[in-house]
């Protein structure tokens, strides 16, 4: 049960050099295809840097267009943006959620912020993020890159996050037991114990966010607030100018270079890391079918690799053997009566920040923004509101048992995560003329058919958080459920349901999340000169982003956001509690 040695896990271990003699041919063969892969993702970073430092005055020059000579390059300046947002991601998801999850202080201010943060939508990140990237780069085409790896950046972060809370929220703790036992500080304890246990879910969870940026990434690259329009080169501006001009036989190549560029992540990145994540797996009996990656075996076995990683190795050692947050002998605890004061003290601290927030929210609302828009927003989140909980529900009674089918059969889920991938990464734009042409010609309703596209992008949040689950969970209790004979309806209730519940709460609230920000490209739709708008309160976001009315813009998100708050509090904060104390594997 216990975790192998930091760089045994999270640095690829590779086959001691010194037991290697005379290499084979096809070892030869190893090495120069690892060698060849190596150089050409060298080759392409530093193009791409050079591509993103030019000066701005190029994006007039060479205009966007349909050419399909083109979409080779703009599908590599998208991935690369993709890439650099997923690792700042990975980055933040690593440092905020362990702080929320160490420090009950500390998560109760920074998981209803994050709560926020996944509410507020691209749009309103884009809206007030432009003009400071290119003022802070001024002249180049960085700015506006920043811009848009910014704006996918907060695609991908939030639903991260919360995965790696909750993972680090329900840590078995026979875990902690051994950690104090072996005398672990805090910093060899996150490295050796929690992140391993974390990361099969966080590595489906970043998988998820790599497709679910691809749903943001027309907005992201073709930038309009107000008179402003920015459009960079990519894949989503492609898809805009397609959809702009109304061009399927643009918008089909787009779609196959999609899938082309999803299927070399499927396989260069994506698989062999779920292949490595397997040893990470809780449990007390091996799993009886492992997931495998002939990139991860390519890796395994070339010597250039080998050679490549050795330094790594031996500095990731040295990482984790820094002491910080040993744990001492004498303890400093606070009485029950000064633990109680230092709380009275703190949600003080918190209600007058809170005060002075609120009456710097009334000022700029009595300046600028009258009663009835209060009313009126506020009735159109409830429209939204009611849309996102009734997608929710129907997403899960579809999602989460064929979830758990293909989580427990690794092989069927080689299969399927290229798939699943893809759907996730299908950007509801693309449906749009569907969505027109049926809502005109049937005459159908608006507000009804067009809540669909909400949660085409979305769904597979609960999807991919249900297969984590399934896939994490420990094969010796299955085993156990097997010799017991518990089948049926009883095996749903008692074991796999209570098993997966932790990852599907993430899903969830990260799934409707996204629906609120899906609403804003999802309830307003257009297909050359028709345009079609069902009520809610993405329609009004997306509305007053067109027009530049940034006093509206931001009644909007804070409603949007007040709304999620609240809804995440009162139902999603009790179930999370309820599965970190009742559901941990202990």
């Amino acid at each position: 049960m216990a975790f192998a040695p930091i760089s045994d896990r999270l640095i690829p271990r590779i086959v001691n050099v010194s037991a290697i003699g005379r290499p084979s041919a096809r070892r030869l063969w190893f090495d120069a295809l690892a060698f060849s892969i190596v150089v050409t993702f060298l080759v392409y970073i530093g193009w791409g840097m050079t591509e993103m430092s030019a000066p701005i005055g190029k994006l007039e020059q060479t205009p966007i267009s349909l050419d399909t000579a083109n979409l080779p390059s703009y599908a590599l300046r998208t991935v690369l943006r993709m890439l650099l947002a997923v690792i700042a991601s990975l980055l933040f998801t690593l440092a905020y959620a362990t702080l929320a999850a160490k420090s009950r202080k500390a998560g109760q201010i920074m998981i209803p912020i994050l709560d926020i943060l996944q509410s507020v939508p691209v749009l309103g990140y884009i809206s007030f993020t432009v003009t400071g990237f290119m003022a802070l780069f001024p002249g180049s085409i960085l700015g506006v890159e920043c811009a848009a790896i910014f704006a996918i950046f907060t695609s991908q972060a939030w639903n991260m996050t919360f995965s790696m809370y909750q993972s680090l929220q329900t840590i078995p703790k026979d875990m902690d037991e051994a950690a104090f036992v072996f005398r672990l500080s805090g910093w060899q304890k996150f490295w050796k114990m929690e992140l391993p246990y974390a990361m099969p879910g966080l590595i489906w969870n970043t998988m998820m966010s790599m497709s679910g940026g691809w749903f943001f990434v027309v907005a992201s690259e073709a930038i309009t607030v107000g008179n402003q329009h920015i459009t960079l080169p990519g894949i989503g501006s492609y898809i805009a100018l397609a959809i702009e001009q109304q061009n399927m036989s643009a918008i089909v190549w787009a779609i196959a270079t999609m899938t082309f560029v999803i299927l070399l992540y499927d396989q260069f990145l994506f698989r062999p890391l779920v292949a490595w994540s397997d040893k990470f797996r809780y449990e007390l009996t091996a799993s009886q079918e492992a997931p495998h990656s002939w990139v991860l075996m390519l890796f395994t076995k070339s010597r250039l690799v080998q050679w490549l990683f050795k330094p790594i190795g031996r500095l990731s050692h040295i990482f984790l053997r820094i002491q910080l947050f040993k744990p001492t002998a004498v303890s400093f605890q606070l009485s029950e009566r000064e633990s109680r004061l230092f709380d009275y003290l703190w949600y003080t601290l918190l209600a007058t920040l809170g005060v002075v927030a609120l009456k710097h929210m009334i000022i700029f609302l009595h300046t600028s923004i009258e009663w009835a828009d209060m009313r009126h927003v506020a009735f159109l989140a409830m429209i939204t509101l009611t849309r996102v909980v009734v997608l929710i529900i129907l997403a899960s009674l579809v999602w989460v048992p064929l979830g758990i089918s293909i989580g427990l059969r690794p092989k069927l889920a080689q299969y399927i995560q290229p798939l699943a991938q893809f759907l996730a990464a299908f950007p509801a734009n693309l449906l749009f003329p569907v969505a027109v042409i049926a809502i005109s010609r049937y005459e159908l309703n608006p507000n009804i058919w067009l809540s669909p596209l909400m949660i085409l992008g979305t769904q597979w949040y609960i999807l991919f958080n249900v297969i984590a689950g399934a896939s994490a969970f420990p094969n010796d209790l299955r085993e156990a459920s097997r010799n017991f004979h518990v089948k049926g309806w009883l095996w749903w209730r008692k074991v796999m349901l209570p098993g997966i519940f932790p990852y599907f709460l993430t899903g969830a609230i990260t799934a409707s999340g996204g629906a609120w920000n899906a609403s804003i490209v999802s309830e307003v739709v257009q297909w050359g000169d028709k345009s079609y708008e069902a009520a809610g309160l993405g329609a009004y976001i997306a509305q007053q982003t067109a027009a530049g009315d940034f006093a509206h813009i931001v009644l909007g998100i804070g409603m949007m956001s007040l709304v999620v708050v609240l809804f995440n509090k009162c139902f999603w904060r009790p179930l999370y509690e309820v599965a970190a104390r009742k559901l941990r594997f202990d």
